[in-house]
């Protein structure tokens, strides 16, 4: 990855890694850097859900046509899409059993075009829904799924519980609305 870079953690020995790369993403939002949002998002996910053991996550603020690309070529969908999760284990941290040093989770990216038109028709703050869209990338991350309707409610209660802390309303209350 190329770009701008933030590497710090918010636990002993966590690793977050956060570029931007692209002219989709806005240099501030509401007066915040991306990245500083995207490190918020991810800190409180990883505070309400890590292991133990430091983590070490990249993430990726990028175009859409990128995402598009990587949305093709790894899940088979010809489409742009939000955020994108390649975690190194399916199993989040469960499958590192007793590994020594950070725990490498992987990798979340979010696709500006599609971040902002979802913002702007769900009339949600663009900071509160890259937030949002980081909290959830770390969540699969970590193991989470949301394929199977249980599975789902579970990650989406998890998300509400971590977005609160961060001043940020359900996500899902206007979608479950429509």
């Amino acid at each position: 990855m190329t770009g701008t870079a933030v590497s710090t953690g918010p636990r002993r020995g966590d690793a977050i890694d956060i570029r931007t790369e692209g002219a989709e993403w806005p240099r501030r939002i509401d007066g915040r850097l991306p990245t500083a949002l995207v490190r918020e998002a991810v800190i409180a996910a990883l505070a309400a859900c890590a292991p133990g053991q430091p983590v070490e996550i990249g993430v990726l603020l990028t175009d859409d046509a990128t995402v598009h690309a990587l949305n093709r070529d790894y899940r088979r969908r010809d489409a742009p899409t939000n955020v994108l999760a390649f975690a190194v284990h399916e199993d989040g941290p469960a499958g590192f059993r007793d590994a020594p040093g950070p725990l490498p989770l992987g990798d979340v990216v979010i696709a500006g075009g599609v971040c902002r038109a979802e913002a702007a028709a769900e009339g949600k703050r663009l900071a509160d829904h890259l937030r949002h869209l980081a909290v959830h990338g770390t969540l699969h991350l970590l193991g989470h799924d949301h394929e199977i309707a249980a599975d789902a409610d579970r990650m989406e209660n998890l998300e509400r519980e971590v977005l609160v802390p961060l001043g940020i309303a359900d996500p899902y209350a206007t979608a479950s609305a429509v």
